[in-house]
């Protein structure tokens, strides 16, 4: 959660054009769908290719449309259940977008340890969200762990984009997956270990309530 401080400033720089935007009418919605189909295709046009510093760039770009869209929702009183359901199924896909089009590059070009390592920040990513979504509906809090979704964002953005002209650092990027690969693992033990207390606590103060 080393993120936090730099996302509350970046919030609040954004704020002003959030209200603009809910001043002419734009929805939350619609900013959701707009910054994950940016996504994909910036993924898919340029990692996929190996451009990683041009993709990383425009990725990073687009990621200001997952705060936006809560900027917009909260100043122009428009928040939703049904939004708060498709900004997190909106943030699957392009964490999917990201993670696949890096595994694509690698698997195009036989380089088998970082087409490993891609696959398993995509599926540990994924494993990540699913945990603290199941453990929030069962009614536990989750909000715990060093690698949440921003900081899986900055981790691999900045290896892979730095891999790229004009720097050419490969060896950065392997670091930034291999590092995600086992931040992610952490984080997943840290959440089932946080759920794990609260349901072993809640059970145990079930027959005193009872009594």
């Amino acid at each position: 959660m080393f993120t936090a401080f730099f996302r509350a400033i970046f919030i609040r720089l954004l704020e002003p054009f959030s209200r603009w935007l809910a001043r002419i009418g734009v929805t939350p919605n619609a900013i959701t769908v707009v910054g994950t189909l940016g996504t994909i295709a910036c993924s898919v046009i340029f990692l996929a290719r190996g451009w990683w510093m041009t993709g990383s760039l425009a990725i990073w770009g687009l990621t200001m449309f997952d705060a936006l869209d809560g900027l917009v929702a909260r100043v122009g009183g428009k928040s939703s259940r049904f939004g708060a359901v498709l900004d997190s199924t909106a943030d699957r896909f392009a964490d999917a977008a990201v993670f696949g089009a890096i595994a694509w590059y690698f698997a195009v070009h036989d380089q088998r340890w970082m087409l490993l390592a891609a696959l398993l920040c995509l599926v540990l990513g994924s494993i990540t969200s699913y945990i603290r979504s199941r453990a929030e509906a069962a009614g536990f809090s989750c909000r715990v762990g060093i690698a949440e979704r921003t900081d899986r964002l900055i981790i691999v953005l900045t290896g892979t984009g730095l891999s790229g002209d004009p720097f050419h650092w490969p060896y950065l990027q392997a670091i930034a997956l291999w590092l995600l690969v086992a931040a992610s693992t952490i984080t997943v033990a840290q959440r089932l270990a946080t759920v794990y207390r609260q349901a072993k606590q809640a059970a145990i103060g079930r027959p005193a309530e009872a009594g």
